[in-house]
């Protein structure tokens, strides 16, 4: 099934099978928290070469705290966050699920950075939480694996 999704002002449009979601996760980090302008990002973890996206994206980079480059991508028109990536593994996207037409589907299976998080914005006890960023090795794994 495929999962379509667009920015605010439907100048970028993107699609991508359901089935190739590697996973869905929380992050509470605090750049995260400034690009989105609330409590934490809800990123969808999405091979690049099984992501559409049609229309021009605007990128804005930024040092992680891995120390990585972290490209955000969004409408120069609108402004919406729509995908973002860490430049030394291009391989995979992480789509703002907030941009999707249809969520419902959607199981997020972890929090990031809940050292970061806001008490009015705490992770949810019910998911697996990580003070900081989880083991990046054993996610390059599960990342190729899929591939």
């Amino acid at each position: 099934m495929y999962q379509t999704g667009s920015c605010q002002c439907g100048k970028i449009n993107y699609s991508f099978k359901q089935e190739d979601v590697l996973s869905a996760h929380h992050c509470h980090c605090k750049d995260c928290q400034r690009a989105t302008g609330c409590g934490k990002a809800t990123i969808i973890y999405v091979p690049n070469k099984k992501l559409n996206i049609d229309g021009d994206i605007k990128f804005y980079e930024s040092k992680g705290s891995l120390g990585t480059t972290i490209r955000r991508g969004f409408c120069e028109n609108c402004g919406s966050g729509i995908v973002s990536y860490a430049k030394e593994l291009p391989m995979i996207r992480f789509i703002k699920a907030g941009t999707l037409d249809d969520s419902s589907w959607l199981k997020v299976e972890s929090s990031f950075f809940a050292k970061s998080s806001s008490e009015w914005n705490a992770p949810d006890e019910n998911i697996k939480s990580f003070e900081g960023n989880p083991d990046m090795l054993s996610n390059i794994k599960n990342v190729f694996k899929s591939l």
